[in-house]
């Protein structure tokens, strides 16, 4: 054994080591915040709970059942179902199981009428594996209840327009996409909501 092996034994300097960084931690500003009374900052980009685009003015989905989701998903957790009717086709359902999903935002990134987004919402957990499967009802009430709690009027999500692709590789839909005028649809619901009241 060495010598300064023998002092450091007999002095107890490893023990007073810690002991004074147990102490300077204890006047330093806390890494840890309050959860759930203190929230940190949702910055852009942020992938959380899947939902499917209300139109502001139709008050439908915007989906048009291309099936490009489906195609890039990496954990084939998307389900559509859709018919043709009259030339025109119609999604009939669109079912996510968020418990598979990875949240890649590929499908958001693929859609070419940007009508799916991962919002900032990620406050969703459940004890039942059924209730992370989103059917095509589910993910447009996760876009209404994600609306009216957005602060803003409008809402542009990173994904649909993602940096590094030359914009015209985009479809014209995607290029044109301009932010969702989301006060609009909360108005649109208390005025229907409103008549039906009468």
């Amino acid at each position: 054994m060495k010598l300064r092996e023998i002092i450091n034994k007999i002095f107890l300097i490893e023990i007073f080591k810690g002991l004074f960084l147990t102490l300077r931690m204890l006047f330093s500003k806390p890494v840890t915040i309050q959860y759930p009374f203190q929230r940190r900052k949702i910055y852009p980009g942020f992938r959380g709970r899947h939902a499917l685009v209300r139109d502001p003015f139709t008050g439908d989905g915007k989906c048009i059942g291309c099936m490009r989701c489906t195609t890039v998903c990496p954990s084939r957790c998307i389900y559509i179902k859709r018919e043709k009717t009259e030339n025109k086709m119609i999604v009939t359902d669109y079912v996510i199981d968020a418990s598979r999903c990875i949240f890649c935002a590929y499908c958001v990134e693929a859609c070419p009428v940007c009508a799916l987004v991962l919002t900032e919402d990620f406050e969703y957990s459940d004890y039942m594996r059924k209730n992370l499967i989103f059917n095509k009802e589910q993910l447009l009430k996760n876009w209404d209840e994600f609306a009216s709690k957005w602060p803003h009027d409008v809402y542009f999500n990173k994904f649909w327009q993602p940096p590094g692709i030359d914009p015209s590789r985009w479809p014209k839909t995607k290029r044109e996409q301009k932010p969702i005028p989301i006060k609009r649809f909360i108005e649109i619901k208390k005025e229907e909501s409103d008549e039906s009241s009468r």
